[in-house]
């Protein structure tokens, strides 16, 4: 059984949508990295629902779970001096609390 089905629900977002991460400057254990923080990408594809790795860390049970996503930035939207091909992209696994759509 997949991890989506076990979770009962409807991931937010589909691949190719484009969403923006939450500009957050938060204590503690977080899992998005500050560099794509305010950034706009594209849904790759949605992983599954996992347990919270944010209240994991804190000796929580990290339910409910939450969906995955895989993101895709432009490398040169992420980071301004890149000098790459234009082509070029980096892919992150992102929570879904931390994104909204654009």
């Amino acid at each position: 059984m997949s991890a989506a089905v076990e979770a009962g629900n409807t991931p937010a977002f589909k691949a190719g949508d484009r969403v923006r991460v939450r500009k957050v400057d938060s204590q503690g254990h977080i899992r998005t990295p500050h560099y794509v923080r305010g950034k706009s990408g594209v849904i790759e594809r949605f992983v599954g629902y996992f347990r919270n790795p944010e209240n994991l860390a804190y000796g929580r049970s990290g339910e409910p779970k939450v969906a995955l996503y895989r993101v895709r930035f432009p490398q040169s939207h992420v980071w301004p001096d890149y000098d790459g091909s234009a082509a070029d992209t980096i892919d992150i696994d992102i929570y879904e609390h931390w994104l909204s759509a654009e």
